[in-house]
């Protein structure tokens, strides 16, 4: 018998500019990278969507951001579903091309692809969807109208939707005319991301279902030096392909409560993979709390919430994600990382003293 896997999380905080991940997908490779390292790899959608790019991997579980935090919390726990019944939550925004695009994506899916497509809800009038960015260059956003798109996401789930795509009309321009043309060029941020979050946070949190967005936008005009990372974007009319994809084979998530044989808790954990300065999140700090390996992957961004800066103890700093995946499979051997360390050091070869009775 070979080892068993080692079930890891791999964050990339979603609007903050990470030089790896931060764009269109171009944190796939890492995913597959750990995905054969551990065997079992629990990541968000921001990792694996890449626009009309995708790839399934029965080993990672797609899993969105909100519940992806109150998995390691303890929660939740995932349920391998080989089987979604895929809802279709579009913005009453998008004017009619763009509707009939995102349609036909749902057309295509099932006859190319065989994916069960269900349900499928416009909501009555545009939800509203506005992009922000702070002091710090970080992306976020919201809808003028969440009461709409919770209540579309509950007419999906009545009529037989277990997973849910959701699709909203993005502003074309950012909040700064310079912002798309940076992120083009392989700088800043992404714009959508932030907003995007929020959006399947909110259905995600309120459905209890797997959830994930695609922006819809005009397509841009040709950009002959593009940068490679914010590609996949460039492609097509729509995003929503590696949605789909994703939610088709994401987990279900089960209260821990209701767990069985077989499903995913939070305490079998056994790394955490992070940027360096993206350790303030729910996810990480559970971690922490639960002695979890954390792994600190050097992955500027515009965010600087270190190790140090939280006072965390015993986070394994590391140069790139392939010093990550060498780590993530020596845990999984069951080999101490300082043991590969030189100098070693003297940790785990403490003498105690035994007291006579």
């Amino acid at each position: 018998m070979g080892t068993p896997p080692l079930p890891t999380v791999l964050i990339i905080p979603t609007g903050i500019g990470c030089q790896q991940g931060g764009f269109a997908g171009d944190g796939l490779p890492v995913a597959r990278l750990l995905a054969a390292a551990s065997g079992c790899l629990i990541t968000h959608p921001n990792v694996l969507n890449a626009a009309s790019l995708y790839w399934p991997d029965a080993r990672i579980h797609y899993t969105e951001g909100w519940a992806l935090d109150r998995f390691c919390r303890g929660h939740v726990a995932l349920r391998c579903q080989h089987r979604h019944c895929l809802g279709l939550l579009l913005d009453g925004g998008l004017e009619w091309d763009l509707l009939e695009r995102h349609r036909q994506v749902a057309a295509a899916a099932r006859a190319s692809l065989g994916l069960p497509m269900g349900p499928q809800v416009v909501t009555p009038e545009p939800l509203g969807v506005h992009l922000e960015q702070g002091i710090s260059g970080i992306s976020w956003g919201g809808l003028k109208r969440v009461d709409l798109l919770l209540e579309a996401g509950r007419q999906l789930q009545r009529h037989g939707a277990t997973a849910v795509a959701v699709v909203t009309r993005f502003p074309d321009e950012p909040p700064t005319s310079s912002v798309l043309q940076n992120y083009r060029h392989g700088h800043g941020v992404d714009a959508l991301a932030g907003a995007e979050a929020v959006i399947s946070h909110l259905l995600g949190q309120e459905l209890g279902l797997p959830c994930a967005h695609a922006p819809a936008l005009r397509p841009l005009e040709l950009l002959p030096d593009v940068d490679p990372r914010a590609a996949a974007e460039e492609l097509g009319y729509t995003f929503l392909p590696s949605v789909l994809v994703g939610l088709s084979r994401a987990p279900q998530l089960i209260p821990t409560a209701a767990a069985q044989a077989g499903d995913l808790l939070g305490h079998q954990v056994g790394a955490l993979v992070v940027p360096h300065g993206a350790l303030g999140g729910p996810a990480v700090l559970a971690a922490a709390e639960c002695s979890i390996p954390i792994l600190a992957v050097h992955n500027p961004s515009q965010l600087q919430v270190t190790a140090e800066a939280l006072g965390l103890e015993g986070v394994i700093s590391l140069r790139n994600y392939q010093e990550a995946a060498g780590v993530v499979l020596g845990l999984r051997e069951g080999l101490d990382p300082g043991a590969l360390q030189r100098p070693l050091g003297q940790t785990g070869q403490q003498l105690i003293r035994a007291h006579a009775p």
